[in-house]
């Protein structure tokens, strides 16, 4: 039996250097850099007062606040995000380097947003809520999953434009 070698086709790069360029000189790079860690401690904090809920029914003040800042922050990245993208590659929204990523995130603000909706019109109890709660925070993470690897591999892409020796990747 033969065994032949496919190459596959080369990978297009994640920003044309033009992209790159305006990427570089924006300053909206900056607010999206700001915020995601910012929305990653409070998603981190609401999640351990949902938890909390859950596991004692204590808090549920606390915890709907919670869920609610959460997802103002959520819109307040995606509106910047969005601009971002427009910037960079002149579409708001599903240019081709962040189109799967774009798709999820309208998964991560549907659920956001029922949630909103169901806090606002009672259509579950504070249980159910939470539970909502919880099931955009798990897109949630998938998403932010999904953009930290691309910021790997811009990362990647600037370290062999720049000619300097790809990092080890540890497994």
């Amino acid at each position: 039996m033969s065994s032949r070698q496919v190459n596959p086709a080369p990978r297009q790069p994640l920003y044309t250097p033009e992209e790159r360029k305006r990427r570089d000189e924006t300053p909206w790079t900056l607010v999206q850099g700001i915020l995601a860690p910012v929305q990653f401690v409070v998603f981190l904090v609401s999640v351990y007062l949902v938890l909390r809920y859950l596991s004692t029914g204590e808090g549920a003040q606390a915890a709907t606040l919670s869920i609610v800042i959460k997802t103002l922050v959520l819109y307040t990245i995606m509106i910047t995000g969005s601009i971002w993208e427009k910037v960079v590659f002149g579409h708001y929204l599903f240019a081709r380097p962040f189109f799967w990523e774009d798709v999820f995130s309208m998964l991560v603000l549907a659920l956001h947003t029922a949630y909103l909706v169901v806090l606002a019109t009672g259509w579950l109890d504070t249980q159910g809520q939470m539970w909502l709660a919880l099931a955009a925070y798990a897109t949630y993470i998938v998403n932010a999953a999904q953009f930290l690897i691309k910021l790997r591999m811009a990362r990647l892409e600037g370290q062999a434009r720049a000619g300097e020796p790809l990092a080890e990747v540890s497994e």
